[in-house]
């Protein structure tokens, strides 16, 4: 495996993380409009991105094999979990 396959494959790996953090972050900007107004939306898309990433790893490590549902469900609540605490938690 060379450089760039190794980068391509930890690209893909930690693809899921960034699409849902950054889709939970203008969802979450879209259904509590007042209540994250003062917050911008890359800051909450980063930390569930980051928060996603940090649960993928943790399961891949855990588990031993990517893509499993147990995985995904921590990356799902991890997310929300930093999505509140970004949006509220932190002023």
């Amino acid at each position: 495996m060379t450089a760039l396959d190794a980068l391509i494959h930890m690209l893909n790996f930690l693809l899921p993380a960034a699409l849902l953090g950054g889709i939970a972050a203008a969802l979450a900007k879209l259904a509590w409009r007042r209540g994250l107004k003062g917050t911008p939306w890359l800051r909450l898309a980063g930390w569930a991105s980051g928060a996603a990433a940090l649960a993928l790893t943790g399961g891949l490590l855990l588990t031993g094999r990517d893509g499993a549902m147990a995985t995904y469900g921590a990356m799902v609540l991890a997310c929300a979990v930093a999505l509140g605490w970004a949006g509220w938690g932190r002023r």
